[in-house]
């Protein structure tokens, strides 16, 4: 029980980093020493330490001898940061308890090996489930190359008859106060938001992150200067969205997803993905997979129902 009640600890730290550590997953750590926190952590952005450099940083020399509950198994190459095993290691820890094997290709074992093979008892597997709840959108996409993208994460406001917008194609709000601020946290915790030309032109949205908008509570876990806004993508096969359209001239990344080039001069933040047409239409299948390789670990949609339905179709919905 006792193993438990600190990966529960772990596994509640881990999901502060929910908002700032794409594309790296969420991951949180606590050392104990007779019965005792000594340190704990978790990663907050990517390229900066690790939970388990967190936690080890407050232990200090309490951690020798004493157990690591980490929510994913530790870093075993070099990457952005060191190894989390040679920190562990060489901290002197006794034991580490990982809720589950990294699925990462580069880690995938090695780093419990590196432990057991430095002396440290290491088991892993307890409360695997939750730890993987945690991070869906990371663990998708290093098993299968393609971004984590939910039923409800579809974005699809309707009006109590069934209709998405009036007769003559206006767009209205048909969301409550209390979906909207749903729909900024959901934003927030998404790496991108993916919509259609047809959206675009018919609402000339911003789709960004409104920090004043999110609920009290996300504010407190989620401070305004760590605002990070999602990766904006517009599938236009016919390159009719243009660079005066406000998704354009938002804060952060917009990203294209085009069959041919556009010879118009964009902004800085603008990418084109060039993606071939399957029976008349942009290859969405294709376009996921290079999302998938550009490391997007989710994708939050707000789109009409023609996207939706396409999505739905291809079988890319979760």
């Amino acid at each position: 029980m006792q193993d438990e009640y600190y990966m529960a600890r772990a596994l509640k730290l881990a999901q502060r980093g929910r908002f700032t550590t794409h594309p790296n997953p969420n991951v949180g750590c606590v050392i104990v020493k007779d019965g005792e926190i000594v340190g704990e952590g978790y990663h907050q952005r990517a390229g900066e330490p690790h939970a388990e450099v967190h936690a080890l940083r407050m232990a200090g020399e309490k951690a020798k001898g004493a157990t690591a509950y980490v929510t994913l198994e530790p870093c075993s190459h070099h990457g952005r940061t060191p190894p989390c095993c040679d920190a562990l290691i060489a901290a002197g820890v006794a034991r580490v308890v990982a809720a589950m094997q990294d699925p990462n290709p580069q880690v995938a074992g090695r780093g419990l090996y590196r432990l057991q093979q430095a002396g440290i008892d290491v088991s892993h597997g307890l409360m695997m489930s939750e730890a993987e709840q945690l991070n869906k959108g990371f663990l998708k996409r290093m098993r299968t190359g393609f971004p984590y993208m939910p039923l409800n994460q579809l974005k699809l406001g309707a009006s109590l008859d069934g209709r998405t917008a009036m007769a003559s194609g206006e767009s209205q709000w048909i969301t409550s106060p209390q979906a909207r601020r749903d729909v900024q946290r959901l934003r927030a915790q998404s790496h991108a938001i993916l919509t259609s030309s047809a959206t675009v032109l018919a609402d000339d949205p911003a789709l960004t992150v409104r920090w004043s908008e999110l609920d009290e509570q996300t504010q407190g876990l989620y401070p305004q200067q760590n605002l990070r806004q999602p990766v904006r993508i517009v599938i236009d096969s016919q390159n009719r969205v243009t660079p005066e359209h406000r998704i354009v001239q938002q804060p952060g990344e917009t990203w294209f997803a085009r069959t041919q080039e556009d010879s118009r001069e964009w902004p800085e933040t603008v990418r084109t993905l060039l993606i071939p047409e399957h029976k008349g239409h942009l290859d969405l299948v294709v376009l996921m997979m290079q999302l998938g390789k550009q490391q997007i670990n989710s994708i939050w949609v707000e789109a009409g129902p023609t996207l939706a339905g396409a999505l739905l179709q291809a079988g890319l919905v979760d």
